[in-house]
């Protein structure tokens, strides 16, 4: 039986792939960090949401990576979970 770890190496074997898959990186990493504020503050996705005024899908849409929040919606999920946003600019990885 082949494990998730096994399908994904075969699939990002391929060039095309893997450079979608590398695309998705930043969207990928913003939801990792929403997902753990909102872990750290001991909310749901529905209490996040109640406190930003959205529906539960938003909240739900944001944590999936599809897509990119503005910074207002990054800004409101901060304040929700007792945070604030924060950018900041890094280098660029090398090729």
């Amino acid at each position: 039986m082949k494990t998730l770890k096994d399908v994904k190496t075969k699939l990002l074997a391929n060039p095309a792939v893997r450079q979608a898959y590398d695309a998705q990186a930043p969207e990928f990493e913003l939801a990792r960090e929403l997902i753990a504020a909102r872990v750290r503050a001991g909310l749901t996705q529905g209490e996040v949401a109640a406190r930003m005024g959205m529906p539960h899908s938003v909240v739900g849409r944001i944590e999936s990576g599809r897509g990119t929040p503005s910074l207002r919606t990054v800004q409101g999920f901060a304040s929700a979970v007792g945070a604030r946003a924060v950018v900041r600019m890094g280098p660029l990885a090398p090729a």
